[in-house]
């Protein structure tokens, strides 16, 4: 499938992004503590890939709770943007359901390598909040 902008997801609605911590966390250099990596907000490799999330408003129209829903043994926590910041970051944001997630979503970049730039990682980090909270992680941009 190729990436589009699906604008049936509002600015305002909010898309989650599931954080492992074996792949999206670092060290911070300055004080020591854990933070999130910007690799969080990175595409997948491969043809049209995205960046996986999952749009909480679908799960609560079909009554699934979006906290359970995203926690999981590998993804013990995750964060919680709104459309519209990844698109002012000049990301396309679409529902892409796949066969284990009828909530699940892509965020894509609107370049031909289909990677996004730092600035778009930094961008996302940026306007990104807890939405289920990792102990002793913070969100530094």
């Amino acid at each position: 499938m190729d990436p589009f902008d699906d604008l049936s997801i509002a600015g305002e609605d909010l898309v989650i992004r599931r954080v492992d911590p074996n792949q999206h966390l670092a060290t911070d250099r300055t004080n020591g503590c854990k933070r999130l990596s910007t690799k969080l907000f990175s595409a997948s490799s491969g043809d049209n890939e995205g960046m996986s999330v999952d749009i909480p408003s679908l799960m609560e129209q079909a009554g699934v709770s979006p906290c359970q829903y995203v926690t999981n043994p590998k993804h013990v926590g995750s964060v919680v943007f709104t459309a519209g910041s990844a698109r002012s970051a000049l990301l396309m944001v679409g529902h892409q359901p796949v066969p284990d997630n009828p909530y699940h979503g892509q965020v894509w970049a609107r370049s031909e390598t289909g990677r996004f730039s730092k600035g778009q990682q930094r961008a996302l980090l940026a306007a990104a909040t807890w939405f289920v909270p990792i102990s002793g992680v913070e969100i530094t941009s």
